[in-house]
């Protein structure tokens, strides 16, 4: 099944403790249903000194959320929008904004 979060984005988040928050899609991990995006669901790991990383310390990075808490932004108002999928005049499926039914894909 085609994906309906590609990377690169814009979502906006729907649940969670970073509910509101709007930010672009880094990565898709279709196999887990996750997705990371910028700014969001941000963790600190504590990590011990090893060859490779010498000084060790605090790494902060962006862990990945379930797909399903986030909601793509409509390119139109810029609100939330469900995506839903049509195939276009050349016979390509493609994704649209069900809110305003603009195409999503370039």
């Amino acid at each position: 099944m085609a994906s309906k979060v590609k990377k690169g984005d814009r979502v906006m988040v729907l649940t969670g403790r970073n509910k509101g928050a709007e930010g672009e899609v880094l990565k898709v991990i279709p196999a887990d249903n996750r997705v990371v995006v910028r700014g969001v669901n941000v963790v600190k790991r504590h990590t011990k000194p090893t060859q490779a990383n010498p000084q060790g310390g605090i790494n902060t990075f962006e862990a990945p959320i379930a797909a399903s808490n986030v909601a793509l932004i409509d390119p139109r108002d810029g609100k939330p929008t469900r995506v839903g999928f049509k195939i276009d005049e050349h016979g390509r499926k493609t994704r649209y904004a069900k809110r305003s039914g603009e195409s999503l894909d370039v």
